[in-house]
């Protein structure tokens, strides 16, 4: 331990000769109160049998067990308190209807673990949906739809952290399999009756993606789609960007940048895509470290402010890793990408655009988005809140996983 003190210590006085001593100051506070959500479907076995019937070991098989895990992560990262739900998957006896008392009792335990509920997850693509579900031609579907996102909303409001997050899988699979602005007109109809029945001072996020399930057309496809909704529905409703949700190449910190300069409410499901899913953790990339640079310089995260930030959650779902230790690696990747984005020399960056000084601009903002080894900063931090230094070489230290493989027998 002594020799990674020093090295973290020289890191630090590196970094501060590099960036300063006040940005670098700033980075680890920063990293210190940063929290992030952590999505309850991760820890199940959802998802693992896509493709076959594998599960990682041990994997969480009720809520109780989903929430033990939550906590054990919470323990050695300090920053995901919150625990992120799925109506018919942790609200429901039958996986169609949800029931508020099965709520209260999540709540109970949760609390009993050190945690909080955070964002509710209207559950739309479950048995019943294959048509839709806002824009499906049955009435009795669209209504058990909007009725579970009413519902949602109250226990948001009541039992949670009045957050909630829609994602519709609405769509087609070819041309002329559907009316595309029947479909688009009926999603809005049912979202404003769900949304007129809801809390008036609850967040509701509404996702985006550009296709899943149906391959030819998204009724929510892109984020102007979702900004369009958000600003017809009212100043509570804001725009939900999860990474894996765009085309290859799309430029996500400019649409960001946008939200913010639009005053939108907005929220993040962190995760990385390679081909044209969302399911795998986070990596600290370039890109990553770029949305937080716009996130830091609009002032939406780590604001002392709380009502100003923005709504962080990872979404995440692998089917082949463990599940435990990719979501350890998620949140130290978002770690190190916030630490990066934190010592962007913004005065001198300005200074070089005014200038036009393309070049030089370029050089100075990649210095700590790609070049800078930040991981003193996140050390430091979790120094100073007594955390491990590495939270999945504690997580295998811990005999966790041989515990849950043992008494889960999975």
């Amino acid at each position: 331990m002594s020799m990674n003190i020093r090295w973290i210590e020289g890191g630090i006085e590196m970094l501060c000769e590099e960036f300063g001593e006040d940005r670098v100051r700033h980075a680890i506070d920063a990293v210190k109160n940063f929290q992030v959500e952590i999505p309850g479907w991760a820890l199940g076995t959802f998802g693992g049998g896509r493709f076959g019937g594998f599960s990682y070991p041990g994997a969480a098989r009720n809520i109780e067990e989903k929430l033990d895990d939550a906590a054990f992560i919470n323990h050695l990262t300090g920053c995901t308190k919150r625990f992120a739900t799925h109506m018919l998957w942790d609200f429901s006896e039958d996986g169609m209807t949800s029931d508020y008392k099965i709520a209260e009792r999540v709540l109970l335990q949760a609390k009993q673990r050190g945690l909080e509920l955070g964002a509710v997850n209207p559950t739309y693509f479950l048995e019943g949906s294959h048509m839709g579900s806002f824009i499906s031609p049955d009435e009795k579907t669209r209504r058990r739809y909007i009725d579970q996102t009413i519902l949602a909303g109250k226990i948001a409001k009541e039992l949670c952290n009045g957050v909630v997050t829609l994602w519709f899988p609405d769509g087609s699979l070819y041309p002329g399999q559907i009316d595309l602005k029947k479909s688009y007109e009926r999603l809005k109809s049912c979202l404003f009756e769900a949304y007129s029945k809801m809390p008036g001072d609850i967040l509701i996020l509404i996702e985006y993606k550009v296709f899943e399930p149906g391959t030819y057309s998204t009724t929510i496809p892109d984020w102007g789609t979702s900004f369009a909704l958000a600003k017809s529905l009212g100043s509570n409703v804001g725009v939900l960007v999860d990474l894996g949700h765009h085309y290859h190449g799309t430029n996500i910190e400019q649409i960001v940048m946008t939200l913010i300069s639009e005053n939108m409410k907005g929220g993040f499901h962190f995760n990385t895509r390679y081909a044209a899913d969302d399911d795998e953790s986070v990596e600290p990339n370039p890109e990553m470290a770029r949305i937080f640079y716009e996130l830091v310089k609009g002032d939406v995260v780590v604001n002392s402010d709380t009502k100003k930030n923005w709504a962080y959650m990872i979404d995440q779902c692998g089917g082949r890793e463990n599940r435990i230790q990719a979501l350890l690696h998620s949140v130290d990747s978002l770690q190190l990408s916030l630490a990066k984005g934190m010592l962007v020399q913004t005065e001198k960056l300005s200074e070089y655009q005014e200038k036009d000084e393309i070049i030089l601009a370029n050089r100075l903002f990649n210095n700590p988005i790609i070049n800078a080894d930040v991981r003193p900063i996140v050390l430091k931090a979790r120094l100073e809140k007594n955390l491990p230094l590495d939270p999945i070489d504690a997580y295998i230290e811990s005999g966790y996983q041989k515990k849950i493989e043992s008494s889960r027998g999975n």
